[in-house]
């Protein structure tokens, strides 16, 4: 999982992981992400199978998370977090 950040915005690139274990580092990141993050772009692709993507945007919980929106790029979801 590759993670840079961007001002206030996390961007995390799982291509390649299981959707179990991209499950468990997103919602450790999420639980670990400062009050100065403020959205997280997951890079989940979906030419190659749907599960990431499915998983990110179906699947993934957190008290964390306040809303999830779907990008023009079928490859990425946003996801707003609600402040600390």
């Amino acid at each position: 999982m590759l993670t840079t950040q961007n001002g206030s915005t996390l961007i995390v690139d799982i291509h390649g992981m299981y959707a179990a274990d991209a499950k468990r580092e997103l919602e450790r990141l999420l639980s670990r992400a400062g009050k100065n993050i403020h959205e997280v772009v997951v890079i989940h692709g979906y030419s190659h199978g749907q599960v990431l993507k499915n998983m990110v945007r179906r699947d993934l919980k957190h008290p964390r998370i306040q809303s999830k929106l779907l990008s023009l790029n079928e490859g990425q979801t946003r996801i707003l977090l609600k402040d600390l």
